[in-house]
């Protein structure tokens, strides 16, 4: 089932795959990538078919053989020559990138190509970020990094620079929407979970989650009780949000979902025919736009994108929320 999966992204993504194979076929593998897309794309998948690729024992007309010692360890992720990070809670840290580093550099690996990929390069924080940027200004040996990325623009310009870009296609949402309503999901939540993913199978699942429709009706609370007096405003934070939206993750889901919120009331307020992550609160959003300038609106929009990046530090999640809404309530005007 896995492998099937695996195949349908490569399938969805094939100009990457024949961009990725020709440089392999031509000698010319860069000493670094960065894979840029919506979460869902197949960004993962690609580079485990590269990686691959790049130590495959027997690859036939560019494609691994999936069969040799080197691929099988790939696969069960034992291979000496390839190392992955991850976020240690939200952030990438610098001891992750000195500690990557180190082993880059050290003896102990078999011979040929060493390869690490970093997952959602996009939370590096600064210290990580310019640690490994010397490192890629300065290679040592036959090395190949990957960086993977739903936020091409969080990159630091100076790693961008230095790293091949490599981009992923999303897939047509209204062909999406289309798809999951025919398995029964409703427009209104179809319209939602593929601004979350351009997975069908996970856009699918999270449409049939009750936490999921649960957070998706407390965001547009939250978009209701900022219209409302500021006391009521901040006890909804403290009453329906906080309790819901606990761990760093599920606050982010959330600010995301309500980021999505204002982008619709701004196509509501232009009378833009876009494609809305809430179909369902056009009438609300409409009578809502009346309230606000553009300029507040992007204010709005701004603050949320800085909350989300003050929610990766070690602020309280209860105070960030409060000090959101408290932004949001500036906005409001009687016209």
């Amino acid at each position: 089932m896995l492998e099937e999966k695996n195949n349908q992204h490569l399938e969805k993504q094939k100009l990457v795959i024949k961009q990725l194979s020709s440089s392999f076929r031509n000698g010319r593998v860069g000493h670094a990538y960065l894979f840029d897309g919506e979460q869902g794309t197949g960004k993962k998948e690609a580079a485990l078919f590269f990686t691959k690729l790049l130590l495959c024992g027997n690859p036939e007309k560019t494609v691994p053989c999936e069969t040799c010692h080197s691929c099988r360890r790939i696969t069960s992720g034992n291979h000496p020559n390839v190392t992955t990070i991850r976020a240690d809670g939200q952030d990438i840290k610098k001891e992750q990138m000195s500690g990557l580093i180190f082993n880059m550099t050290k003896k102990g690996y078999e011979s040929g190509r060493k390869i690490y990929i970093i997952y959602k390069a996009d939370r590096m924080n600064s210290a990580a970020a310019n640690t490994l940027l010397k490192f890629l200004e300065e290679p040592e040996g036959d090395v190949t990094a990957i960086l993977l990325t739903d936020s091409y623009q969080s990159i630091l310009p100076t790693i961008q620079s230095r790293c091949q870009r490599i981009s992923f296609l999303s897939p047509s949402r209204e062909a999406m929407i289309m798809e999951l309503v025919e398995k029964g999901v409703t427009i209104s939540m179809a319209a939602t979970v593929t601004m979350v993913t351009a997975d069908i199978d996970d856009a699918f699942q999270l449409a049939r989650d009750d936490q999921f429709a649960h957070m998706r009706k407390t965001v547009l609370k939250l978009v209701e009780a900022s219209d409302r007096h500021v006391h009521e405003a901040l006890l909804f934070i403290q009453s329906e949000w906080s309790p819901l939206f606990k761990e760093k993750e599920e606050a982010e889901r959330g600010l995301d979902l309500l980021l999505y919120a204002f982008r619709d009331i701004v196509s509501s307020k232009a009378g833009l025919q876009s494609t809305l992550a809430f179909p369902d609160q056009q009438e609300f959003f409409k009578s809502f736009s009346m309230k606000m300038t553009y300029s507040r609106l992007s204010a709005n929009m701004e603050a949320i994108l800085q909350a989300k990046k003050r929610l990766r530090g070690n602020m309280n999640r209860m105070l960030l929320m409060e000090q959101l809404v408290l932004s949001m309530q500036e906005g409001l005007l009687v016209v």
